[in-house]
């Protein structure tokens, strides 16, 4: 690793904008008393996390139960909600909270650290939800990014424009920890029509109105440790059709989750054998 901080978000990223609600399309604007209920919930997260950096065996999510970590071990992916009430009701709104977890064999940090800074990629990564990414600004520890992401299957013609801050912290040798906030929110409404038009920041259809994300990651037992908890502030769900709506959120939100951490775990494997591919070629021909 260069440097005691390092770059990652971008896959929990994309994995924050498939949690989303899509009860009711019809024209919204964010409220302030939903944005302060969606700050005091990031704020909790925050404790709960530095929580997790006081006590080493508290880091993972994963090793709070022996199940989850015989599951994990055995290459499965576990996704959960991250507390038995998600969604979470706040004024005008609604929180979604999930945490996902996996185990790459065989693998380093810096391994999965090369995909997930691959940003040119990654529309071949997260095919097909991604359509463009590119990096605004990159530093020590705070990258600045967006990224373009559409969903046929929530979104029909309403893709997202994306701006996102990650902060990364190097912990120790076998341990990191970044945080990912969306920094502006815009819809693209009739996306790839000649009716194309984007949003102003904070109108739409609240499919996504803030996202935030805690990913750790840590290596042990022969590779890497990776959890991605991803919280969403959506529009509320309209209380008629709520019994209904609910359960397909949930059901989705647990659905994409594991499929973007699969992705990512299946592109860090790829990259992985495609370089020692390479370096065998290249030695067998001095």
């Amino acid at each position: 690793m260069h440097g005691p901080t390092h770059r990652f978000g971008a896959a929990c990223a994309l994995a924050l904008n498939a949690i989303v609600c899509a009860a009711n399309t019809s024209g919204a604007s964010l409220k302030q008393e939903t944005v302060n209920a969606w700050d005091e919930y990031v704020h909790a997260a925050g404790v709960q996390l530095q929580h997790r950096l006081d006590a080493d065996d508290a880091f993972l999510w994963t090793d709070q139960t022996p199940d989850r970590a015989r599951r994990v071990l055995r290459k499965e992916i576990v996704v959960a909600p991250a507390s038995p009430d998600i969604p979470v009701p706040v004024p005008s709104g609604l929180v979604h909270d999930w945490i996902g977890a996996a185990f790459i064999p065989n693998v380093s940090i810096q391994d999965v650290l090369l995909i997930v800074r691959d940003y040119e990629r990654y529309s071949e990564f997260y095919s097909p939800n991604v359509v463009d990414s590119r990096a605004i600004a990159s530093g020590e520890a705070i990258d600045r990014f967006s990224m373009v992401l559409r969903n046929k299957s929530v979104f029909s013609r309403i893709v997202l424009e994306n701006e996102y801050q990650t902060t990364y912290v190097r912990i120790d040798d076998q341990r990191l920890y970044s945080l990912s906030h969306t920094t502006r929110v815009r819809e693209i409404a009739d996306y790839g029509t000649s009716g194309q038009h984007t949003l102003p920041q904070d109108e739409g259809t609240g499919l996504i109105w803030r996202a935030y994300s805690v990913t750790r990651m840590k290596e042990r037992d022969g590779g890497v440790h990776i959890e991605m908890e991803v919280m969403v502030l959506s529009r509320d769900i309209p209380s008629a059709i709520r019994w209904f709506v609910g359960p397909l959120v949930r059901r989705a939100s647990r659905e994409y989750l594991t499929t973007t951490i699969r992705q990512t775990r299946d592109a860090v494997q790829s990259s992985l054998a495609a370089r020692r591919t390479g370096q065998v070629s290249s030695q067998s021909g001095n």
